[in-house]
């Protein structure tokens, strides 16, 4: 059963929550304020965090900062105002997704229950040159720095050498279950990802583009 940890300090809206997560089969356990839901996330296995942005103690933003020091758990935020959704769209605080206030509850079990199969389908797959507990990724005997997504597309591709991923089955499996925004995303990390590659071993031309069908690791 996943277990999955909420951090919201409206008492109403936790319990909502939890209700409705609790009735979709998976377990919940609650935290009304940033150091109690901090020190949770850090001393426990979650499959996914549910995280309030605003919370007494420590915001969200820096329990998510603390938490991907040591944990690579789906984190998503929760937020009602508009000036925390772009900050949660234009700074790396490592968050998978975030929704917005008011949501609907099937909406909410719905991204719940995504991040967390897709998570799970990353981890199970076999590891070879990328390590993905610690994010690290090599070309030969040098380490390459990668983003968190650009890490995530090129653990899927190499993980199944020779299989040829469409540009949308990759983007839904890397930003999430509906595919909000398009492929032209996509476009933009592989060939970030291939220049550095590039950068680390010339000769190295590992990513290949299927033209019409998509992408392969070789």
């Amino acid at each position: 059963m996943s277990k999955i940890l909420i951090v919201e300090d409206d008492e109403n809206i936790l319990e909502l929550e939890k209700d409705y997560i609790e009735a979709s089969n998976m377990e919940a356990q609650g935290a009304t304020n940033g150091n109690d839901g901090l020190e949770l996330a850090l001393n426990n296995d979650y499959d996914l965090i549910l995280l309030d942005v605003m919370l007494p103690g420590i915001n969200g933003f820096d329990i998510c900062k603390k938490i991907r020091e040591t944990k690579n758990t789906p984190v998503i935020f929760v937020t009602a105002k508009r000036e925390e959704i772009d900050k949660i769209s234009g700074l790396g605080f490592g968050a998978d997704d975030y929704i917005v206030k008011p949501f609907s509850p099937a909406e909410l079990v719905a991204r719940i229950q995504a991040h967390i199969n897709r998570y799970k389908t990353l981890t199970s797959q076999n590891e070879q040159e990328l390590f993905k507990n610690t994010g690290e990724a090599f070309v030969g005997d040098k380490e390459i720095t990668l983003t968190k997504k650009e890490f995530e597309v090129l653990y899927i591709l190499a993980s199944h050498p020779n299989t040829i991923y469409s540009k949308a089955e990759l983007f839904e499996s890397v930003w999430g279950y509906d595919s909000l925004g398009d492929t032209s995303t996509l476009t933009v990390h592989i060939n970030r990802l291939r220049d550095k590659i590039k950068e680390a071993d010339e000769n190295t031309d590992c990513i290949k583009t299927i033209w019409g069908r998509g992408y392969k690791f070789k």
